[in-house]
């Protein structure tokens, strides 16, 4: 049986804090890509095991990195002049018994219909090349899939931590970056790209919100086109802000790095909607944590979740686990103002039990922490208890990484 700990935490709730930091990178962000990419991968070669050996087989695809390449922007649409490149690092299970699995093929595949499904004007034959540095896993690591059972083995040692609910600067960062990127703001607004990010400050009751957006050259006839064009999306973001955020006050501003006067070079303008086309690489493990946000007034786990496996990494169960469980007490006990989960594991130790569960609860005034602590302690034993169908659910991609 787990190790869980129910305790009272002492502090201001972040959203009464005076100053608070969130941030959003939206799925055209170089990070954004890498996360997303390889957690696709990872899902892809899960289910290719199960359908093969009814099990899932060791394999992490979390060391992705996306080197930029070369674009020659332009008034009216510029050119690619080189391709950008995604390599692909850590290890795969090629082999099961005499029976092999196409893991380079699997990758690639992916990969180039991740392209095309994320980002409209990324031709994933000709703008991206494309690295296979997976390698077959250790011995120590391999054999814990050997073990079977019900609940594996833990492959690392390693903490997470989730929190609920986010607060009115998260939820309006996360939602922001969601609107401008959806499918009805890109019928209004073309030259819009996938690569949008999404800073926001609140001080007080007062938010600011630094939105940097990747426009489309070939959407763009001159600079003055480009600043009525922003113009237009800086005023419907600023809409939607209001109608979403109940705030003394909010200020948007977008792009401002840029310059009237200087032409191209004042403007953020890509070929491809994606600074990955020529300016900025990608790395996994750099862009939102697993609830969507960058969130600097919280703690967070430092593990990248995307793309490792889903039935031993503890550093993406329990980073997801953590958010899942953080939310179900938020929503089922009443009394809770905030709360924090926190799991940690010890290599080769089954799963559903952590070295220690922590549940950490700002209470709200007249609740008494002895008259719910059973409750959270029950809900934090069923969804250990149940950690395998979570695991199940993260094999087919039915709940989001990134």
């Amino acid at each position: 049986m787990a190790n869980i700990s129910v305790n009272a935490l002492n502090q201001v709730p972040v959203e009464d804090q005076p100053i608070e930091i969130c941030e959003r990178k939206g799925v055209g962000h170089p990070d954004s890509i890498c996360d997303s990419m390889m957690d696709r991968i990872s899902v892809a070669l899960s289910e290719e095991y199960l359908k093969r050996f009814g099990a899932v087989m060791h394999h992490n695809i979390d060391k992705g990195l996306l080197v930029a390449g070369e674009v020659e922007c332009k008034f009216g649409g510029g050119k690619v002049v080189q391709p950008m490149l995604v390599v692909f690092g850590d290890r795969a299970t090629f082999t099961v018994g005499q029976e092999k699995v196409p893991v380079r093929e699997i990758v690639e595949d992916t990969a180039r219909k991740w392209f095309k499904q994320n980002l409209r004007l990324v031709d994933p034959e000709e703008h991206v090349r494309y690295q296979i540095e997976l390698k077959r896993g250790s011995d120590a690591l391999t054999d814990i899939f050997k073990r079977k059972g019900k609940y594996l083995g833990a492959n690392d040692t390693s903490a997470a931590v989730g929190f609920a609910p986010m607060t009115t600067t998260e939820r309006v960062v996360l939602e922001t970056e969601r609107f401008l990127n959806s499918a009805d703001f890109k019928k209004r607004h073309p030259e819009v790209g996938e690569d949008i990010k999404v800073m926001g400050m609140r001080k007080n009751r007062q938010l600011n919100l630094t939105i940097a957006i990747a426009f489309i050259d070939r959407y763009v006839n001159d600079e003055s086109s480009y600043f009525k064009r922003k113009d237009e999306v800086k005023q419907e973001a600023l809409d939607f802000v209001h109608a979403n955020a109940d705030l003394d006050s909010v200020d948007v501003s977008i792009n401002t790095a840029d310059l009237p006067g200087r032409g191209l070079p004042g403007l953020y303008l890509t070929v491809l909607g994606t600074s990955a086309d020529g300016a900025d690489c990608g790395q996994v493990g750099r862009g939102n944590r697993v609830n969507g946000i960058i969130p600097l007034n919280r703690p967070t786990c430092s593990e990248a979740a995307a793309g490792k496996n889903p039935a031993s990494h503890v550093g993406k169960i329990y980073n997801l686990l953590t958010y899942h469980i953080a939310n179900r007490i938020q929503r089922e006990t009443s009394g809770v103002r905030e709360v924090y989960v926190w799991l940690l594991s010890q290599i080769g130790q089954p799963i559903n039990e952590p070295k220690i569960a922590s549940v950490q609860l700002i209470l709200r005034p007249n609740t008494s922490l002895k008259e719910i602590s059973s409750d959270v302690e029950d809900l934090v034993s069923r969804q250990l208890l149940n950690i395998d169908k979570f695991s199940e659910e993260l094999a087919h991609g039915r709940i989001p990484v990134c």
